[in-house]
C-alpha cells in the first residue's frame, strides 16, 4: 500500500475553474449498514433552488477525515450536493500506515461489503430533499477510488463515477451490461503502486462489460497526486502534483457537465 510523507493534515485550495464559491451548509449524518453505525458528512449549497445533482465522496484509506470533507465542501461550493461517506464505521479511523492498511484491507478483501456500504450511503444521499435522484455520481481517492469502481461494477444507479489514483484490480470483474455509470479514471502515469497489468486489465474488463469509460494518465504523477498530505517527493511513490490535481479536478467538472447536463 501507499505511504505518505507525513500524517499531518494540510490546508489547501482546490481548483474549480472560474466558478465563484457559493456559501455552503454542512452537517454530520449518522446512518447504518445493518447493525453497523456509520457517520457521514453532508455539504449542500446554501441558496440552492430546485433539485440538484449529487455526489458521493469516498475517503482515502485513513477513513473519513478532513480531506474528504474538504472535497465535499468544494463540490457544494460548485453547486452540487455532496456526501462524504463513511465506509469503515463510526469512529474507525487511523493516522498510521499500519492501522489504515488493516482498515482498508477488510474492504479490499470483501468487495461485496464495499459495495453494500456504497448502497447505504446512496440511500442517505437520495433521501435529501435538495437532491435530484436521477442525477447521482460518486468520486473517490486512493482507497475511495477502488470503492467507486466497485460501486459501478455492482450496478449502482449512478450516472458516473470518478476514481482519482485508485486501485484498479478486483476479484469480481464486471459482467457484460452490469455497469450503468460512465467511468472516468484519473491515474498517475508514474504510480508505482498500481502496476501496468492492472491498468491493462481494467481497460479490458470495462470494454468487455460494455461500459462507457475513460482512463486519463498524468505524466510524472505518482500515487496520491491530488493530496498535499502526500508531500512533495515523488521518489517515495506518493506525492502531491499540483498540475495533475488541477487537470483532474477540471476534467471531473467537465465530466459532470456531460453526465448531468449543464
Amino acid at each position: 500500500m501507499h505511504k505518505f510523507a507525513t500524517p499531518l493534515f494540510v490546508s489547501f485550495v482546490l481548483f474549480v475553474g472560474t466558478l465563484a464559491a457559493a456559501p455552503v451548509n454542512t452537517q454530520v449524518i449518522e446512518y447504518k449498514d445493518g447493525d453497523t453505525v456509520l457517520e457521514g458528512f453532508l455539504a449542500t449549497p446554501q441558496n440552492s433552488t430546485g433539485p440538484l445533482p449529487a455526489i458521493l465522496v469516498v475517503h482515502e484509506w485513513w477513513g473519513l477525515n478532513d480531506y474528504a470533507r474538504e472535497r465535499a465542501t468544494q463540490l457544494a461550493e460548485a453547486g452540487y450536493v455532496a456526501f462524504a461517506v463513511d465506509i469503515y464505521g463510526q469512529g474507525r479511523r487511523s493516522d498510521t500506515y499500519e492501522g489504515a492498511g488493516k482498515l482498508a484491507g477488510e474492504f479490499k478483501n470483501d468487495r461485496l461489503l464495499t459495495r453494500r456500504r456504497g448502497d447505504a450511503a446512496l440511500e442517505v444521499l437520495r433521501a435529501q430533499p435538495q437532491v435530484d435522484t436521477n442525477r447521482l455520481a460518486a468520486i473517490g481517492y486512493c482507497f475511495g477510488g477502488m470503492c467507486v469502481l466497485e460501486f459501478a461494477r455492482g450496478g449502482a444507479p449512478l450516472a458516473g463515477v470518478v476514481s482519482f489514483h485508485g486501485s484498479l484490480d478486483t476479484p469480481i470483474p464486471a459482467q457484460p451490461g452490469a455497469i450503468h455509470a460512465k467511468v472516468l479514471i484519473c491515474h498517475g502515469a508514474a504510480d508505482p503502486f498500481v502496476p501496468a497489468t492492472d491498468v491493462a486489465a481494467i481497460e479490458q474488463e470495462l470494454t468487455a462489460a460494455g461500459a462507457d469509460w475513460q482512463l486519463i494518465k498524468y505524466s510524472g504523477a505518482v500515487h496520491s497526486f491530488t493530496s498535499p498530505r502526500a508531500g512533495d517527493d515523488p521518489t517515495k511513490g506518493a506525492a502531491y502534483n499540483p498540475a495533475a490535481d488541477h487537470r483532474s479536478w477540471k476534467l471531473m467538472l467537465q465530466f459532470f457537465d456531460e453526465i448531468f447536463g449543464k
